[in-house]
């Protein structure tokens, strides 16, 4: 079969049967590669089980699970000539026959029946499964659950607080003494992330030599360091030789007389600190003194200068080394905290039963180097892995390749669990795109691993094939073109561009578009006095260009169309450009043009994602629903019920909300004015509601109830907009967390909420027709026909990292202004590896783009091509041949390829059916709505004529009610403790003299010889049931409920003073209800006999009713 270069190249690195490492460039079709190559596995008959794939994301792996299963599903239902072809071009040889086609559709089963489900998981997920496997060898707990951040960052607080107050203080407090920030938080988070080099023991050497510090250097040897008594003879020609100088010179020769050169003290090393270096610095002046333009003290000192800038010059080596001694005192104290930390932080993890993700992946790595255990453990998972494929190689960190360099430790040493298996190893990446180095990925380790396989493979005589995937499916020639001039030359440094990337749809139309800088414009604040002060003004060049971003799109939208693919012909037509078509990318969410560029598109009236992360606590919606809980936990806040109040949950105006405050009493409350002046209102009432179930409800139930109950999530998504159902879930999501920490409460849920600041990824479908703004790192695996890059401007190159990695160490850096060369030359080489990433950022952003690039800045843009993505981008259009031309109202720098509007207009089209015959619906059938009803509010009389005597009605019903209660307890009661025991549960009714003859009652029932069955069998007292009787739903409780193996007696007490001498005498009210308990007890009890009966506790009779008479009672029930 005959394939272009690129198939070609696919199905090569999709060959099952060698091990490969695959470079390959943005839009190269990787993922279908890797699909490709577990497909052909599983189509040579390698079981499920045996195939491992890494991938870097839970969504790249559910992406690639889910083109796998789409696949073998059509393979199971494909006829043979299209399953014939569909194997070929995936790369399958040899004559396809019917065995071949049979495997191949049987395929989809057997990936759905393995145990487990395919291997395709993230590498914490995969640790995750090891560490459950192996509990015991790892020393966790079995049912570890792995950790939230805000209940890590809660974790460490408390260890740090447990420290302090106890024997470690000191250790704490000697670490306070070299840390200037706010808190601890980011530090301890810092310390736990590099745990690995804290726990390795750092000798005084070790950090001196990391230094660069002679061995033993202690503080007190700086004074003679800098003045080592050799200075005399010159002190005394210098003295000479400035002697008719100016003042400046003089006084410099007196202070040098001045020095204690003998024995020089710390006083002295200070003072010419001051004199021989630049302030505020290590920096000798010995660059410039005496200055140049001091002609005469210049030619005075001709004859002992060298000797001065010697000295000069050991002075700041002094300093330097006491500005390293500054960073060693820091590390020493780091270190030491670290290493009591660190393992009381991971002994309450594991009190709580809990790992990190960091946790995940040190743990697994830990098992399978442990002496002790990793041989067992690497020969019961080698049993298990034939063939490991990593996907997204490139943002792998050094400790995640150790695990992996473990788990094929068999599979480069000859014989493993499996002797006979063909066993592979695939890993797919590209430097260019490593871009994670905040989650530990290191472009450095791809190479390393890269000579590690190729190493490994090759002493046992096999092979690892390099392969390269050049073609981008995606992107247009233009593109593409700027894309490699844009990382030629010098920028190509650590890029791997040497290839460069080749267009598959040579003829797509395509452009990139270069706008004018927006400059920084010095004006006057045009804010309003009551606008919030951190509100940019109109004319900020952020928000101008916010402004024309939106514009633009808007005349894309009204004007423009966009190239479109006829078939896979290569031939297109066009079509008009939608909002989903665009996507914009920034650097970063707090730049500023994140959020002006998402005002600006919903003012220009254009669908928009929004976010495509949100911080919970700061969401609008989230912001109303705190304040209402604020107010509901102390009511007496006034300053969250006036928010509640004007948030969209009550709608309040201004007026209505000052009205309401201006009339309260001196020193009253909004809600003592709401209780006086809105009873009756809906506000009020939503209100109490609120209060009274506060004390009883859990924070997501009482969430949930502001939301459903008193259509909260209505009104708020009403005034918000849709995309505010993001930040109520999130909501209602910690809610739930925040329940399963512990017991939970509101007030300790609201200070949850203000110390956490959560933040969750929102979904952002390409496939709603929705601009998407996004950052770069979010937008990695994502494409668009038309991409939007405006954060091109420069931007400042700053090592926020305050721990520098050194070897296995680290140094805890330390100020700016006060920092050794050694200090400084680890922080330049953290500068360096990020602007280099920031080169491989740029990359991803363009290679985003499918058809059309717009790239623009705001501010400076600085004055070298590395300075900024704008001047790269620029310098690489010029060298392509850009040309000026115009775009809507603004004119660009433009490079395309082919024609723009070719072929024809292509519309969206509805179809239609005429003179269809409409169809005719049978009307769907009454369903039955099934009514709980209790037994005993069927209707009908309840008494006989007269009854009720004496007593009123409520007086009967107590009366009632307490020979229940003694009913119910007493029979199980010794006969001597009865009348306490009926004493004391009278005193719980409160029921007074009615109840007065009430024990005697109960006690000639309880001892009546014809009644002795009722208590002396095995019985059950106050007995609630549920029964679905025809279409109606019995809910009720039986007085006492005795069942044998064949039999079922449901007695009910009345305690009627009128009682009926003949069952057929029996109120109709009480037959009906007890018609409904022998309806109900048929359906619970379908074997057994069921009888049921009055006791009537005036005259201690037992009456039984037929079940002819019940059952007609129930009968004549109506229900409305």
């Amino acid at each position: 079969m005959i394939r272009d270069n690129a198939t070609q190249a696919q199905v090569d690195a999709a060959d099952p049967y060698a091990s490969t490492w695959l470079s390959a460039n943005a839009g190269s079709g990787k993922t279908r590669v890797l699909t490709d190559r577990v497909a052909r596995l599983l189509f040579e008959e390698v079981e499920p089980q045996n195939i491992l794939c890494l991938t870097y994301t839970k969504a790249a792996a559910a992406e690639m699970q889910n083109r796998l299963f789409e696949r073998l599903g059509k393979w199971a239902m494909m006829p043979d000539a299209a399953l014939r072809v569909d194997l070929t071009d995936l790369g399958v040889s040899g004559a396809i026959d019917a065995g071949r086609l049979r495997n191949a559709r049987q395929l989809f089963a057997r990936a759905i029946e393995t145990p487990g489900g395919l291997k395709i998981q993230t590498i914490h997920s995969f640790c995750s499964g090891v560490l459950r496997r192996f509990p015991l060898e790892a020393e966790i707990s079995p049912q570890f659950k792995e950790i939230e951040d805000t209940t890590a960052r809660d974790l460490r607080a408390d260890v740090v607080d447990r420290m302090v107050e106890g024997p470690d203080e000191h250790v704490v407090t000697d670490l306070l003494r070299h840390f200037t920030g706010a808190d601890l938080t980011d530090l301890t988070a810092e310390i736990s992330r590099k745990r690995a080099q804290f726990l390795a023991p750092l000798t005084d050497d070790t950090l001196l030599a990391a230094l660069k510090l002679p061995a033993n250097l202690k503080r007190g040897d700086l004074p003679s360091l800098a003045i080592n008594g050799s200075e005399f003879g010159l002190i005394e020609e210098i003295t000479q030789c400035f002697g008719g100088q100016s003042k400046t010179y003089v006084d410099f020769a007196k202070a040098l007389q001045a020095l204690n050169i003998k024995s020089p003290d710390k006083a002295a090393y200070s003072t010419v600190s001051k004199m021989f270096l630049y302030a505020n610095s290590a920096q000798s002046k010995s660059v410039n003194f005496p200055q140049r333009n001091h002609k005469k003290a210049v030619e005075a000192a001709e004859p002992f200068i060298d000797d001065l800038h010697r000295w000069m010059d050991r002075v700041a080596i002094a300093k330097d080394h006491e500005w390293a001694l500054d960073a060693a005192d820091k590390t020493r104290a780091l270190y030491a905290f670290a290493q009591i930390f660190l393992p009381a932080y991971e002994a309450a993890k594991l009190a709580m039963g809990m790992l990190d993700f960091d946790d995940l992946i040190g743990k697994t790595k830990q098992l399978l180097t442990d002496r002790d255990v990793a041989q067992w453990v690497l020969f019961r998972l080698d049993g298990g892995i034939d063939h490991l494929l990593v996907d997204e190689a490139q943002d792998t960190s050094p400790t995640q390749w150790a695990v992996i360099r473990q788990l094929t430790q068999e599979f480069t040493a000859g014989d493993g669990a499996k002797k006979d298996a063909d066993r592979t190893i695939f890993v797919v990446g590209d430097r260019k795109q490593s871009i994670y180095s905040f989650q530990g990925a290191a472009p450095e380790a791809f190479d390393e691993m890269r000579h590690h396989f190729d190493e490994a493979l090759s002493n046992v005589g096999r092979q690892l094939m390099n392969r390269s995937l050049d073609y981008s499916f995606r992107s247009s020639f233009a593109i593409l073109r700027v894309v490699d001039q844009t990382f030629s030359g010098p920028l190509s440094f650590g890029m791997e561009t040497d290839a460069g990337h080749l267009a598959f749809k040579e003829d797509m139309p395509g452009r990139v578009d270069l706008w004018p800088v927006e400059e920084k414009v010095k004006d006057d604040d045009d804010r309003k006095w009551f606008e919030p002060v951190d509100m940019r003004s109109a004319t900020d060049e952020k928000v101008v260009l916010a402004g024309k971003i939106a514009a633009q799109i808007r005349h894309m939208v009204d004007h423009e169309t966009l190239p479109i693919e006829i078939g896979r012909s290569g031939a297109y037509n066009h079509r008009l450009i939608t909002e989903g078509d665009v996507l914009i990318l920034v650097r970063g969410r707090k730049t500023g043009l994140f959020d002006e560029i998402i005002r600006a598109c919903k003012a220009a009236d254009l669908q928009i994602a929004g976010a495509d992360r949100l911080r919970v606590g700061a969401e609008l919606a989230v912001r109303d629903l705190a304040a209402l809980l604020a107010f509901v936990a102390l009511p007496e806040d006034d300053l969250s019920l006036a928010a509640a109040l004007r948030s969209p949950l009550f709608g309040w105006s201004e007026q209505d909300l000052f009205t309401l405050a201006h009339h309260r009493p001196e020193k009253g409350f909004l809600w003592t004015s709401i209780r006086e002046t809105q009873d009756g209102t809906s506000t009020k009432a939503i209100l109490d509601d609120l209060r009274g179930k506060a004390d009883f409800m859990r924070p997501y139930d009482l969430i949930e109830r502001i939301l459903t109950r008193h259509d909260g999530r209505r009104k708020l998504l009403a005034r918000l907009g849709t995309e505010a159902e993001d930040g109520i879930d999130a909501l209602l999501s910690q809610a739930l967390n925040y329940e399963s920490l512990g017991v939970p409460s509101l007030t300790g849920f609201l200070a949850a909420m203000e110390t956490d600041d959560l933040e969750v990824k929102r979904q952002m479908d390409s496939q709603s027709d929705r601009i998407r703004v996004m950052t770069v790192h979010g937008a990695k695996g994502l494409e668009a026909p038309i991409v939007f890059l405006p954060d091109a401007a420069k931007r400042e190159n700053k090592v926020r990292d305050d721990l520098l990695p050194t070897g296995d160490h680290i140094i805890w850096k330390t100020g700016s202004k006060a920092s050794a060369e050694s200090v400084t030359t680890l922080s330049s080489k953290i500068a360096d590896a990020q602007s280099e990433e920031n080169k491989r950022l740029l990359y991803v952003a363009m290679t985003r783009a499918e058809k059309w690039l717009i790239v623009a800045a705001a501010g400076d843009v600085g004055e070298e091509i590395e300075d900024s993505w704008y001047n790269m981008v620029a310098d690489a259009m010029t060298h392509s041949g850009a040309a000026q031309d115009q775009s809507g109202e603004i004119a660009v720098q433009r490079l395309s390829h082919e024609r723009w509007q070719s072929g024809d207009l292509e519309t969206k089209t509805t179809a239609t059916v005429s003179n269809a015959t409409p169809i005719q619906l049978t009307p769907l059938p009454e369903w039955p709505v099934s009514r709980t009803l209790s037994p005993s509010d069927l209707g009908g009389a309840k008494v006989l004529s007269g009854d009720l005597g004496e007593l009123d009605e409520d007086d009967a019903k107590m009366r009632g009610t307490a020979i229940h209660l003694l009913l119910e307890h007493l029979p199980n009661m010794p006969v001597a403790d009865r009348p306490k025991t009926a004493a004391a549960l009278l005193a719980t009714l409160d029921a007074g003299a009615i109840a007065a003859d009430v024990p005697a009652v109960v006690d000639g029932i309880l001892t009546a010889p014809h009644l002795s069955h009722l208590w002396a069998s095995p019985a059950l007292a106050e007995v609630d049931f549920t029964a679905q009787v025809g279409a109606h739903r019995f809910h009720g409780s039986i007085d006492r409920l005795l069942i044998t193996d064949t039999h079922v007696l449901a007695v009910d007490y009345k305690s009627n003073r009128l009682v009926p001498s003949t069952p057929d005498q029996t109120p109709e009210g009480l037959l009906r209800q007890m018609g409904a308990y022998q309806a109900s007890l048929a359906k619970i009890f379908p074997d057994h006999t069921i009888e049921v009966a009055i006791l009537w506790t005036q005259t201690a009779q037992l009456m039984t009713l037929a079940n002819e008479l019940t059952s007609d009672a129930l009968n004549r029930v109506t229900v409305s």
